[in-house]
Order: C-alpha cells, then sequence, then structure tokens
C-alpha cells in the first residue's frame, strides 16, 4: 500500500501543473491574442503586472489564511477560485478586461504555494522535504511543458477562448481527490502508526511555536530569504510570461514550431527541481547539517545562472534555445533547495505566513522586472533583460549567505 504522504505528494505535485497550465494559457495564446485585440508589449506587460500585483499582495494573506483555515480547506478553496477565474478569461474583449481577470488569478494562484509548503512541513521530514517540494516545483515546469503543445493544439482547432475554459476546468477534478485524501497526520483516517510516528517526530519544533506573525519580520533569516527570492525570481517569472513572444518575434519560430518546442526549457526546469532537491537530500542523508547541505547544493547553481547574458549575443537560434534549458535547469535546482530552507528553518505551525512573507519578495521582484521588460523590448530589445538576468543569482546567493545561517527558534535568532 502507497504511504499516505506519498498520495499527498502526488496531489500536490498535480495542483501545481494545474496552477501552471491556467497561468500559462495566456503567455501561450498570446501571439494571437496580442494581434486580435491590438496590443502592444507595453500593454501585455500591464496585463501581466496585474496578475503579479495581486499575486504578490496575496502572498501576504494566502500564507495567513492556509495557518488559520488549514491547508486542506484552504488549498480547496484556492483551486475554485483560480479555475473559475481562468474560465472566465473566455469572454475578455479588451486589455483592461483581461487585466482584470488576471488580477483575479492572482489572487488565488499564490495560495498553492502557500499550502504546498504547509502541507510539506506537516508531512515530511527534514530527509524527505527538499526532494517533495523538489516534486512541487517540478509540477511547475510539467505544466509550463504541457501548456505549449496542449494549448496550441486548443487555439487552432477552436480558437484561444475555448483554450481558457478548457485548462480552467481541470482544477475541478483535482478537487474531488483532494477532499478524499488529505488531512493532517494526527487525525488521517488512513495513516498507519508507523507512518504517523515517523512524521510527527520529524516535523520542525514539533509542529509548536509561540511566534507571532509579525515576529517572523523581527528574524534576518526572514530577510534573507525574501531578498534571494527578490533578485532570483524574476528569472523564472520571463521565461514562464516572455518566452513563446521572445520566441516568435526574435528568434524566427512560427507559432506552431514555438507550440512544439517551447517545452523544453520547462522539462529541463524539471529535472533541475528533482535533481537539486535530490542533491541536497543526499547530504543530509550523509549527516551534513541541514542548512548546510542546501547552501553547498545551490552554490554550483547560482554559478551558472551567468550562462543567460549569452543567449542574447548567439546567432543560432538553437544554440540560444539551448542555452535557455541550461538556464531553467540551473534555476529551478536552485530555486527547489531556497524554499526547502523555508521548511528546515522555521517550525511548522507559522510556516503557511512565512512562506507568504518570503515569496512577497519573488512577486515584487518579478513585478518590477515584468515592467522594466516591457518597457525595454518596446524601446531597445531583449539584449538588456539577458544581460541582467545573469547577473541576479550571484548576488541572491551572497544575500542569502550573509543573512540565513541558523534556525530560527522562539527565543530569538
Amino acid at each position: 500500500m502507497i504511504p499516505v504522504r506519498w498520495s499527498i505528494a502526488a496531489l500536490l505535485f498535480l495542483s501545481t501543473v494545474i496552477n501552471y497550465v491556467d497561468r500559462q494559457t495566456l503567455s501561450v495564446v498570446a501571439p494571437v491574442l496580442t494581434k486580435e485585440l491590438n496590443l502592444s508589449p507595453v500593454e501585455y506587460a500591464n496585463i501581466l503586472t496585474a496578475f503579479l500585483v495581486t499575486y504578490t499582495i496575496m502572498y501576504l494573506g494566502s500564507g495567513f489564511l492556509v495557518d488559520r483555515w488549514g491547508t486542506r480547506a484552504a488549498l480547496a478553496i484556492f483551486m475554485v477560485w483560480w479555475s473559475v477565474s481562468n474560465m472566465l478569461h473566455s469572454v475578455a474583449r479588451s486589455a483592461f478586461q483581461l487585466g482584470a481577470l488576471r488580477m483575479l488569478l492572482g489572487m488565488g494562484e499564490s495560495g498553492n504555494f502557500m499550502a504546498a509548503f504547509k502541507a510539506i512541513s506537516e508531512w515530511y521530514p527534514a530527509k524527505e522535504r527538499a526532494f517533495v517540494n523538489g516534486l512541487v516545483q517540478a509540477g511547475a515546469s510539467v505544466g509550463a511543458i504541457l501548456a505549449p503543445p496542449a494549448v496550441t493544439l486548443l487555439m487552432h482547432y477552436y480558437g484561444w477562448r475555448w483554450a481558457f475554459l478548457a485548462t480552467g476546468s481541470l482544477g475541478f477534478i483535482w478537487l474531488f481527490f483532494w477532499l478524499r485524501v488529505y488531512y493532517v497526520p494526527a487525525k488521517h483516517p488512513r495513516v498507519s502508526a508507523a507512518e504517523r510516528e515517523l512524521v510527527l517526530a520529524g516535523t520542525v519544533g514539533g509542529g509548536k511555536s509561540t511566534l507571532a506573525w509579525r515576529d517572523l519580520l523581527k528574524f534576518r533569516q526572514t530577510w534573507g530569504l525574501l531578498l534571494a527570492r527578490f533578485f532570483s525570481d524574476p528569472v523564472w517569472w520571463f521565461f514562464l510570461f516572455w518566452l513563446p513572444k521572445y520566441l516568435v518575434e526574435n528568434r524566427g519560430f512560427t507559432v506552431y514550431e514555438m507550440g512544439m518546442l517551447a517545452w523544453m526549457p520547462y522539462l529541463t526546469a524539471d529535472l533541475g527541481a528533482i535533481l537539486g532537491g535530490l542533491a541536497s537530500d543526499r547530504l543530509v542523508r550523509r549527516k551534513w547539517a541541514v542548512l548546510s547541505a542546501r547552501t553547498a547544493a545551490m552554490l554550483p547553481f547560482a554559478l551558472l545562472m551567468p550562462l543567460s547574458a549569452m543567449v542574447a549575443f548567439v546567432e543560432s537560434r538553437w544554440v540560444a534555445l539551448a542555452l535557455i534549458c541550461c538556464v531553467t535547469f540551473a534555476h529551478m535546482a536552485w530555486k527547489t533547495n531556497l524554499v526547502t530552507v523555508t521548511n528546515d528553518l522555521y517550525p511548522a505551525n507559522v510556516v503557511g505566513s512565512l512562506a507568504g512573507i518570503v515569496a512577497f519578495g519573488n512577486g515584487l521582484g518579478g513585478t518590477l522586472f515584468n515592467v522594466l521588460t516591457g518597457i525595454v523590448v518596446q524601446h531597445f530589445s531583449y539584449t538588456a533583460i539577458f544581460v541582467i538576468m545573469g547577473c541576479l543569482h550571484p548576488a541572491a546567493f551572497l544575500i542569502f549567505r550573509a543573512l540565513v545561517r541558523k534556525p530560527v527558534t522562539t527565543a530569538g535568532e
């Protein structure tokens, strides 16, 4: 019989796949949609920014709600909200309407990751956390892999509006299984005694803490994690939102070729998420201190990220695509370990709130970089964007190393 925690891991993976399929639908249809609605690069960037603004703000709110409502109810509510919001994109007729609907989508989608972080703290010991976080991050990549070919085919046969309806309906299928499977370990009706003992023994601080939400801002670890996300995550947002347009408009791929090939950078990101998590978990099994293991795994991937700058200068579109694949691999291996530190350093009952605060840096960095990208692309080119992205992860690593040095305790840093 499959242990309950691995059934839960599968559902967390699938929720993230759906999250990213829904999110990526707009990016895939963008070459057609922006022409049909006559949207400029800046208008398109503003629509993306509308999503990122509410997505970022709701990181704080959704983290709090996950801690208040519990993982099971919170993730179910978030799934319904963003699925309905995505389906409503099918009726949009203007940039304003698209922007408003992207705001609604952003309000729900960030909650997926806050709930996943909470579930990982509730259900997995330290030696398994990075792998499960890797699965969640891999779900993002798999969703991004599936979206280009699937949405392109839907758009080809039925139009871009039906693409939103089809992808938005997936969440309701997932919801049925989630409500049947997920309960906290102490109250789960189907978990074995041995698995319950393993899980409860492996939670941070036994899952208890006297830390209040505002107390989390007093710790340098919190600011180190937030700033590391602020500087490194814009790279991922760029490839999620701008890659299809870049490949079609600047690298000479047709819309069909883009749909058939744009999954490749997300596949390598998927591999990075899994292998990055396995790398640090292996060090933990070898008795490394948990934080040292995560840090050691992050460094080589941060050093690979300057490859991004080369993308703008190579002539071959295939070499450019290969470099992009290397960059997404390194980024997701880095990110898997960075987000796992949240589970490693903080008591389980504040992980939802903490993850929301830290992820605020992700959304804020992505929002600002997205605005910059729209302006630079419209008035200049993509060259400066790729060069800037090459510098972000090394800077993020230095900040992380300076501020994140030991676990948080109820007594202080």
